[in-house]
């Protein structure tokens, strides 16, 4: 949840987020590699013949954060976290397909109901934007391709989350130092980056944003090899749940209303019942229990 504000604190001093990406890759690169050598992680050199199977992995992981940041141009935040929460129906049906057989009944259903109101929300969005819709689509259909791209090369070529980390930020730098410079981000960006990095502020919310992305990788990849693409995504609609919740209590606490409240009262335990949700002095039916 820390990331989200992180990530739009920066985004607020830097907005070139694929620059932010490429650097994000890079340093994961670079943190690997001489972890490596100091023997602080046990991933293997890099090898051709894997490097050639896992490059659809890095493909599909770059075009689901581009066609996500696609989406955001038409589509509000709101809206962009609802749609992506089909990513567990599309990897349900994808196992389904790939002959991971049919989940337990529990686990359909709750997934159905996810995807159900998605599109409850997606009916009473007046901003509809079909661009925006469209991308976050196609955005939810490449981080299916790429999840399960990830447990399958983690059961089958018996490669851990670092490993599978290291390949994807190796074979994503091409791909993304194109865009950058397709976009046109590049080489405005790295100048004003410089120019940014004599702020302390900046320097702090930037190592942050690095730090904390790294971490979400690796266990992102992580819970994918160990228990199944269709359990992280899961996890991602919990943490979506979560995180809605705790900005609702902790962000706008002052305009959400309740049909009764709890307090104590010296020795006396008092619920103050409201039926029209205005707490004021006068408003407020009082019952001593």
């Amino acid at each position: 949840m820390a990331m989200v504000f992180i990530n739009k604190a920066i985004l607020m001093q830097y907005a070139h987020s694929m620059t932010l990406l490429t650097l994000q890759q890079l340093t994961t690169t670079l943190l690997i590699h001489f972890g490596r050598r100091m023997g602080y992680t046990k991933a293997r050199p890099v090898d051709m013949s894997t490097a050639r199977k896992l490059l659809p992995i890095s493909l599909f992981y770059n075009a689901n954060v581009a066609f996500a940041l696609a989406s955001l141009k038409g589509v509000n935040i709101p809206m962009y976290i609802a749609i992506k929460r089909l990513t567990p129906l599309a990897v349900l049906i994808a196992g389904f397909f790939s002959g991971k057989g049919r989940p337990t009944t529990q686990v359909t259903l709750s997934v159905i109901l996810t995807a159900a109101g998605v599109i409850i929300a997606a009916l009473g969005d007046f901003s509809f934007d079909l661009f925006g819709y469209s991308m976050a689509l196609i955005s939810v259909f490449f981080q299916t391709m790429y999840l399960v791209l990830v447990e399958k090369s983690g059961a089958e070529d018996g490669l851990s989350s670092v490993e599978i980390m290291f390949y994807n930020s190796i074979l994503s730098l091409p791909f993304l130092l194109f865009l950058i410079i397709a976009t046109g981000e590049f080489p405005n960006s790295l100048s004003l980056l410089f120019a940014k990095s004599n702020s302390l502020y900046f320097l702090v919310i930037l190592i942050l944003s690095l730090v904390m992305g790294i971490v979400l990788n690796f266990t992102m990849f992580l819970c994918t090899i160990v228990n199944s693409a269709l359990t992280t995504t899961i996890v991602g609609v919990l943490k979506g749940v979560g995180s809605t919740v705790w900005i609702a209590v902790t962000v706008f606490w002052r305009d959400i209303k309740f049909p009764f409240m709890f307090s104590y009262n010296g020795r006396k335990r008092v619920i103050y019942i409201d039926t029209q949700q205005n707490y004021g002095p006068q408003k407020r039916k009082v019952m001593n229990i």
